[in-house]
């Protein structure tokens, strides 16, 4: 199954009569490392593009989460979405919808947490469900770009979660 079925089947999930769920995405990765920036160039653009109906929000937590756990908890998300660059043994910027329980079975970016702890404390107070979206990195070398892949990558899942957000 493609990602955005698992985010559309996910958040069909979380709907609960006319209570439409919560969706917050979580940045990670580092801007000086090219391709790990992925999941901060999509936290940006979801934060310059505010969502029309409050369900919709964002955090740049770089490499560090668990810094956003208020900001996340005052949001009141039925979802967190952890959005990073991953070494998955694909082509440069594929989608996969992974599972954060295996995280350690990936070569993800550095992070001061492991994502997996960061998002089991998530589930425990805040009663959310957390996912993670990987995006195949190519570079990682400092002070370059990201490659043309990835910031298609994270215009697809953009797009996806802005549409989503409006209906």
């Amino acid at each position: 199954m493609c990602w955005r079925d698992h985010l559309h089947q996910t958040l069909k999930r979380l709907s609960k009569g006319e209570h439409l769920p919560r969706l917050a995405v979580v940045g990670i990765g580092n801007e000086l490392r090219g391709d790990d920036s992925a999941g901060l160039l999509l936290a940006r653009a979801i934060q310059q593009h505010p969502g029309r109906n409050g369900r919709l929000m964002a955090v740049e937590a770089c490499s560090a989460p668990e810094n956003f756990v208020g900001t996340l908890c005052r949001f009141h998300p039925d979802l967190v979405l952890m959005v990073d660059a991953a070494r998955m043994e694909e082509q440069p910027g594929e989608i996969r919808w992974l599972d954060w329980k295996n995280v350690r079975g990936l070569k993800l970016s550095t992070h001061t947490l492991p994502l997996n702890i960061f998002a089991s404390y998530l589930i425990a107070e805040m009663g959310c469900e957390v996912a993670l979206l990987g995006i195949q990195l190519a570079d990682t070398t400092f002070d370059s770009p990201p490659c043309p892949a990835v910031l298609k990558a994270v215009d697809a899942i953009f797009d996806e979660l802005v549409r989503e957000d409006i209906e």
